[in-house]
Parts: structure tokens; sequence; C-alpha cells
């Protein structure tokens, strides 16, 4: 059985990383949708949401596992049995830095390959970061994420805002 990992932070998940998922599961027979529990950055979904989040979007692909990993993803990606690590390509940014997390990987594991698929047009744009920062801004997500992230994503900014004192006001995010 040919294995791919997926893995990231996907803090939280939008469309561009279920167009990823969705794509690999066409070209691999099993893939692991892998989030990174510890990842070097602040985050604002706890491991278990996003894993959450992650579930209900590969609902309907049978051959999609979510699972969790910490250490070096291309260890992990090995200890899976995984033959390729799947990375989604926006522009020309992501893929020096891809290329190089490749170059990284296959110094470590040269029996895995790093598989870049090309985003859709539509999400080339698209990052989490991207994301939160349109939401903290009270704009439309609705095209960017599914309608569970965005009602998670309101209440948690929400809740942040509260807890900060901040008197941010939040309109619907899914209109």
């Amino acid at each position: 059985m040919t294995i791919a990992i997926y893995p990231g932070s996907f803090d939280p998940i939008h469309n561009g990383h279920i167009e990823i998922v969705r794509r690999a599961s066409l070209l691999f027979e099993q893939v692991i949708w892998a989030a990174y529990d510890r990842p070097l950055k602040s985050l604002l979904f706890s491991e278990q949401e996003r894993l959450e989040f992650m579930h209900e979007a590969a609902k309907d692909l049978p051959n999609v596992q979510v699972r969790s990993y910490h250490g070096l993803t291309v260890l992990f990606a090995r200890q899976a049995g995984a033959k390729a690590i799947v990375r989604g390509l926006r522009a020309t940014h992501d893929f020096e830095i891809e290329y190089q997390m490749a170059l990284t990987n296959a110094q470590q594991a040269a029996e895995i390959d790093t598989v870049c698929l090309m985003t859709g047009a539509q999400y080339a744009f698209l990052s989490s970061s991207i994301l939160k920062e349109v939401a903290l801004a009270n704009g439309d997500i609705s095209s960017m994420v599914p309608p569970y992230v965005a009602h998670k994503l309101k209440a948690r900014l929400a809740q942040l805002g509260e807890d900060r004192g901040d008197k941010v006001k939040m309109v619907s995010l899914t209109e």
C-alpha cells in the first residue's frame, strides 16, 4: 500500500488544505493527514480542536486517516511506512521553503519523497495566518473555510477579545 502523509499545523484548516488532502487521496492508497502537536509558533486552536476540524473535513474520504504527531516530520513518515510527504504550494515563496525542507528531509530519510501539489487558483492567496487576520478584522471568510471552522474561529476570536478587554465587534463570518 502506498502511504503518504500530509503534515502541518493546520491552525485552523482552510479550504486550500482540504483541496490538497482531497487531491492527495486520489493519488495515494492511504493519506495520513497529520497535525503537528507542538509547532514553534503560537496556536489559536488546541491539538484536539485541530484534529476535530480535520476529521470533519475528511469524513467522506475513506482512505484518509487523521492523526497528530510530534518530532521530525520525516521520522513520523518513516514510522508510518509512508513513501511520500505531501505539501501544498501556493507561490514562489512556498517553493523555496518547501524545496529547502525537502532537501533536509531527503538527507534524513532518502527513501521518502516530497510530493508538492499546486493549490488551485482560488486558494493561491490563502494561509491560516491570512485567514485569522481577515477574521480578526471582521472580514468575510465564508469562501475560505467550512462553516464549522468559521463558527469556531469567530467564537475563539471573540473570546480572546473579551479576555484582553478589547471591544472588538465580530460580524457574522458566514454571511
